[in-house]
This record gives structure tokens, sequence and C-alpha cells, in this order.
């Protein structure tokens, strides 16, 4: 895309703020849909549009070569990817409690197996030279063909309250929430980490690198193949070490990796180093979002309110990193990233778990009743 609309490293970023924007406009209200649609319903119309969307960028960029079509169409693609995400996590979170065992992460992996899948259709396609304009629609059209068979076996969830007044309560007593808070920051943190790499690999790997196209495609492949290595294992490990014990040891990695692609000497550290941060970066989210939704009824918006802020890195993320990179350099830019993940090594404790209190009940308190 940088190269069909002929754009500066601060000009992609600002035409990724469009996407991010669009997101962060939808994820504050997404909490709210969910509740009044419920997940399942969320979910199919949010993917409808995110799909639509992303067909309409191929056309606008490779076919059209025009900036602010591209721009609007991005917009409208976050707009629908926030939504989708959100009703996702609490479909997700809803069944995870069902089954009473961590399968977050499980389900995040096979996220990551179609960003691998679609890394790989990246590269291929840049390899020969295909329009993003045909790549994006193919695309699309896959995506529509599994959700639309995929949402037939979801459930309905207990977040859907049905009542707008209670509903706007909930999200707003959310904000309130310091735990909430503090979850949301610490996938800040981690976000911008992965929102980096998603945004900037490629293109530090052709400019900081020197690697043609579909090289840098295959960087940002291994980058999502150590994510979805470690998610689909990641729940036996949940299980032996705990939530804190997990996130500490990803921002620990996510450093290292980050540093290493920074200031690693050859193609081959590069990628040593990417599949480090993927590793690191892989499960704050899912154990963030199951944090969020130890209270089912309070999950919708608890998911929606640390999705809010974990946005706000993908929001200021592109663009901050962009207008650095044209000033010192793509490479030394992505450093700057790694304050961000100290931070959420030390907002590691807010995600233990919190085990609610049981309802008291007429029988509980008068036991002669």
């Amino acid at each position: 895309m940088r190269d069909a609309l002929g754009l500066s490293h601060g000009e992609v970023g600002l035409l990724l703020l469009c996407m991010t924007a669009g997101s962060f406009a939808s994820v504050s209200v997404s909490g709210f849909l969910v509740m009044r649609l419920g997940s399942k319903r969320t979910l199919v119309l949010a993917s409808t549009l995110t799909s639509a969307s992303m067909a309409v960028v191929g056309l606008a960029a490779a076919g059209f070569h025009s900036l602010a079509a591209t721009g609007v169409a991005l917009g409208l693609m976050g707009a629908g990817n926030a939504a989708w995400n959100v009703s996702s996590n609490v479909q997700g979170a809803a069944m995870e409690r069902a089954l009473g065992k961590p399968i977050m992460p499980v389900l995040h992996g096979f996220f990551s197996v179609g960003t691998v899948a679609g890394a790989g259709l990246g590269a291929l396609g840049a390899a020969l030279a295909l329009s993003i304009s045909w790549h994006f629609a193919a695309v699309s059209a896959a995506v529509l063909v599994l959700i639309f068979t995929g949402t037939r076996v979801f459930r309905a969830d207990p977040s859907n309250t049905g009542a707008g007044g209670s509903n706007r309560s909930l999200l707003a007593a959310a904000w309130r929430e310091p735990r909430t808070v503090l979850l949301g920051i610490l996938v800040l943190g981690m976000a911008l980490a992965e929102g980096a790499a998603g945004d900037w690999v490629a293109l530090a790997l052709a400019d900081g690198y020197g690697a043609i196209n579909s090289v840098g495609a295959i960087g940002y492949g291994i980058f999502v193949a150590a994510m979805t290595v470690a998610r689909l294992g990641g729940g036996a490990i949940l299980e032996r070490f705990g939530r804190v014990v997990v996130l500490r040891a990803s921002a620990v990695s996510t450093l290292a990796g980050l540093l290493l692609f920074v200031h690693g000497p050859n193609l081959a550290t590069a990628f040593a180093a990417l599949a480090l941060w993927g590793l690191g970066v892989a499960m704050t989210f899912p154990v963030a979002m199951s944090a969020a939704s130890d209270d089912p009824m309070r999950a919708a918006a608890r998911v929606s309110v640390v999705s809010t802020i974990g946005y706000g890195a993908f929001l200021g993320g592109p663009p901050l990193l962009g207008l650095l990179a044209d000033a010192v350099g793509l490479l030394n830019a992505l450093g700057f990233v790694g304050i961000l993940v100290v931070l959420s090594f030390f907002l590691s404790p807010a995600a233990a778990p919190v085990h609610r209190a049981p309802r008291r009940t007429p029988a509980t308190e008068n036991p002669e009743s």
C-alpha cells in the first residue's frame, strides 16, 4: 500500500491512524452493543462490516490510488474490527467459564493461525506482484464464509441484560474500577508492542536490514507464528504458573526481542528477535480479557473498557512511531516501545483472579427460612 500510494513513513503512520481511529470510536461503545444485541449478533454484524471494508481498501489503494478513499475504508474496517474484537472475547470468556479451565489463549491462538495464513498469503502476493485489490477481495470472501459457518454453533451469553439504562450504568461503573483501568493500561503497553510489529516490522526489515518486500512479510510471519505457538500451549502454562507470573515473563521476552531486533547485527538475528518478541506479546491480551471477565454479568462492560484503553496504543502508536521514524530511523523508533513494556511488567498483578463472594439470598440471610 505504501508503494501504491507513494507514501513516506510518517504518511503511512497517518494512514494507519484512520483504521485505529475507527477502532477506537467503535470499541468505546462495543460493550453497550454486546449487552443490547448479545455477543453472537454483534460479532456477525461487525465481521461483515470488517470484511466488506477490507475489499474496498484494496480497491481504493491499488485500483483508484486514492488516499482519501483508502483512509475512509480503513476507518470503517477498524470500526468493524473493534466491535468484532469485544464480542469475540465476551463469547470466548463465556465458553471459558462454562468449561472451567483457561482456553482463552487457545482461542486467541487461532486468531494467530489466521494471521500466519494472512502473512503467508501476503508474502506470496508480494512475490507474484499480485495487486492488493484482488488479494484483499479474495481474503474478504474467505473471511465471510468462515464467519457465517463458525457462528452457527455460538450460544447466547449472560452479559445481555437488554435494559439500556442498566447497561449504561454497568459501563460507567467499569470506568471507575481501579483494577479494570489498570488492566487497560497493562494491555496498552503490550498492545503497542504487538501493534508496532504488525504495522512496522515488514518495513523495518526492508529499510533497516535491506530485505525485499517478500522477506519482510516472512519476518512478520515468524512473529505471528511465535505468537501462535505460545497461545496454543498457553492454557497449560497458565494452569501451572498463574496469570501474574506468565504476564511478567511475557514482558521480559517482549523487551528482549525488541532490543535485539533494534540492535541486532544481521537478518538472522532479526528473525530470532521476532520470535522472542512474538512469544512475549502472545499471552497478554487473552489473559487480560479473562481477567476482565471474571464476573460474567460485568464481562462485556469491563472487556469494553480494557479494550478501549488498549486501543489507545493503536490510536497513538502508528502516527507517533511513523513521525519518530522520520527523525531517528524506523529501527531506533521501535526501541522506544520498550518503555511501555516495562510499565506492563509492573502492572501484571492487576490480572490476579478475583473470586466473587456468593450472592446473599433469603436463605443465607435468615438460617431459619
